[in-house]
């Protein structure tokens, strides 16, 4: 018996050290040198602080700010611990019933007459989406420019500044990021 625990013991010893040790450490110092903006989070920061992180997304509900996707984390908005959807079919009506809520909110804000872009009215499955629709961003214009007194073209510009575009040409939709955005613009109305 003892012939057979030595070399399981010393595996165990060896594949610990191995894997819990050696290739961590490894794969963290590969991913410090060559991509260490995202190894450490893809930290924003303004004035060298950091603000936040350009993949998780933030809650703004000020009128002079950009309104991110709903997000499904409870009780805090856009809590990364509690990463999850609300898992509603498009048939729930809690659903239904957080969607027409949302929209009524958008269209008090002084929006009435425009279709709000489903993606402002929506969670994304994570809850924790940092992105917009370029039509959510636009959607949100004119609220913004009268928040902040100033024109819906200079808003527009710093939207189409902060478009990304499809991931390698193919993959996804444009998108905005919402706390670019947003520090965009009060950089903007700063000067």
């Amino acid at each position: 018996m003892l012939q057979q625990l030595r070399p399981a013991v010393m595996l165990l010893i060896v594949l610990t050290l191995v894997t819990g040790g050696i290739y961590p450490a490894v794969v963290t110092a590969i991913a410090q040198v060559a991509f260490p903006h995202q190894a450490n989070g893809s930290l924003i920061k303004d004035d060298n602080q950091s603000v936040g992180s350009e993949l998780i997304g933030q809650h703004f509900s000020q009128p002079e700010y950009f309104w991110g996707r709903l997000s499904a984390t409870q009780p805090v908005p856009y809590n990364a611990a509690a990463s999850s959807g609300s898992n509603f079919g498009p048939l729930h009506p809690d659903l239904k019933d957080a969607a027409e809520a949302r929209i009524e909110d958008l269209r008090t804000e002084g929006s009435e007459d425009r279709d709000v872009p489903v993606d402002l009215v929506t969670s994304s499955a994570s809850g924790l989406d940092p992105h917009i629709s370029p039509a959510a961003a636009e959607f949100q214009v004119p609220r913004i420019a009268k928040g902040r007194r100033i024109s819906e073209e200079t808003v527009r510009q710093l939207v189409h500044q902060h478009t990304q575009g499809r991931q390698f040409g193919v993959l996804g939709e444009p998108r905005v990021n919402v706390l670019q955005l947003n520090l965009a613009l009060d950089q903007q109305t700063s000067k």
